[in-house]
């Protein structure tokens, strides 16, 4: 896989329904004590969070998914932000974290998000056969969760044959790239490109990889919860 600089994606415009309904969640991140992230300040926020969160919507295949899944969600981003602009899709934010979904909630009922919902729950227990989550999506979004093939990973067993992963990355990491063209066969997902997103995403040398599911799930996945981030595909 080349390291060559990556073509930038398309900036996409937040829309003013979207900005309506995001309004209430910025205000809230900025209020609320217990909100869980360190950046908090409204016009931070905005371009830390929120640009940052839009910026994965250059890639056709995220804006045209009816279902999304937000893995690793955190303080809600990108999937609220994905909930706003796409009010036909259905986001779940899954979040292992209890007092994290608590707040996802609360900020989606602020800004009248009525299509995100929180999920308490490991991307691997939700991925299992016979979840409701397997196979069910055709989009993933991880922003800034862990290493290429440990994303690949948890994202493989969720999505529907052909869905695509997002990943939010910093600088680019060649051993990285490397060690996920390695397990990209044992976890029925490969990458399609790389593109930058500077400098209009909130973090500097910010990168966003795609990636799409080929064929089913590997009988063997979802491993036992934790196995993906302590032991990834690839790792010589």
């Amino acid at each position: 896989m080349s390291g060559a600089d990556a073509e930038p994606l398309p900036q996409p415009e937040l829309t003013a329904a979207a900005r309506a309904k995001l309004e209430p969640v910025i205000a809230l991140l900025a209020a609320d004590e217990t909100a869980p992230s360190s950046v908090i300040e409204p016009a931070r926020s905005w371009v830390v969070h929120v640009a940052d969160s839009l910026s994965g919507l250059g890639f056709a295949d995220l804006a045209a998914a009816a279902r999304i899944a937000d893995v690793g969600a955190g303080a809600g981003f990108p999937g609220l932000v994905l909930a706003a602009m796409l009010p036909d899709a259905q986001v779940d934010l899954i979040e292992s974290i209890a007092r994290k979904c608590e707040f996802i909630d609360r900020a989606a009922a602020a800004g009248g998000i009525a299509n995100a919902r929180a999920l308490s729950v490991r991307a691997e227990d939700w991925a299992r056969p016979g979840s409701p989550g397997r196979e069910s999506y055709d989009a993933v979004t991880a922003r800034a969760v862990g290493r290429l093939s440990t994303l690949a990973e948890l994202a493989s067993p969720l999505l529907r044959d052909g869905g695509v992963l997002v990943a939010w990355k910093g600088r680019r990491d060649p051993g990285e790239e490397a060690e996920l063209e390695r397990g990209a066969p044992r976890l029925g997902i490969g990458l399609s490109e790389v593109r930058s997103a500077d400098p209009y995403a909130g973090s500097r040398n910010r990168h966003l990889y795609s990636m799409r599911k080929q064929g089913p799930t590997p009988t063997d996945l979802p491993r036992r919860a934790g196995m993906a981030k302590k032991r990834p595909r690839g790792v010589i």
